[in-house]
């Protein structure tokens, strides 16, 4: 089972309002349980999306890895310019370790300034000693590292922002 499938079983599950689901297959097992209410689930685990790992937490992807995030508008008067578009967030599809490198000798994929394109690498997170490369998704110029290299992260917890590029021209 790979990430695109766990993802169109969480659509099915929003849209079908089903609360659990649980599948095992060749030794793999997943159990996807969603919260009643945003918030805080009844184990006291954080629900993120509506969407709460269970047993064990294999792998709870997000919905969508970029959503958009708030901008605070401009301190004085009002600029000229048309207003930039609001920030994008790249979110963690699953649970895991979050890695800027492919490696601790190597270079962050991305930096602050970097621009990135939807097939960009932005990071690693390794899932039950799986490497897994998220990509942008997006195109834009990265503005905030939000997480900390080698630190835990949670399905859909923010890790980059993004201000959005207008698409290429034909």
């Amino acid at each position: 089972m790979d990430l695109k499938d766990i993802k169109a079983i969480i659509d099915l599950m929003r849209k079908n309002a089903v609360s659990e689901f649980e599948m095992e297959k060749e030794g793999f097992r997943i159990r996807l349980k969603r919260a009643p209410s945003p918030g805080v689930s009844p184990s006291g685990e954080e629900a993120v999306g509506g969407v709460v790992p269970s047993f064990p937490p294999v792998v709870a992807p997000a919905g969508l890895p970029a959503a958009a995030a708030a901008v605070r508008p401009p301190a004085g008067p009002a600029p000229a310019v048309e207003p930039e578009a609001p920030e994008i967030e790249i979110k963690s599809p699953m649970i895991g370790t979050f890695y800027r490198a492919p490696s601790p000798e190597s270079a962050p994929y991305v930096e602050v300034g970097s621009e990135v394109h939807p097939d960009t690498v932005v990071c690693i997170i390794e899932a039950m000693k799986v490497m897994n490369e998220i990509k942008a998704e997006v195109r834009g110029i990265i503005t905030q590292v939000l997480v900390e290299n080698a630190k835990p992260v949670e399905f859909g917890q923010p890790l980059f922002k993004v201000r959005p590029l207008p698409a290429p021209g034909p």
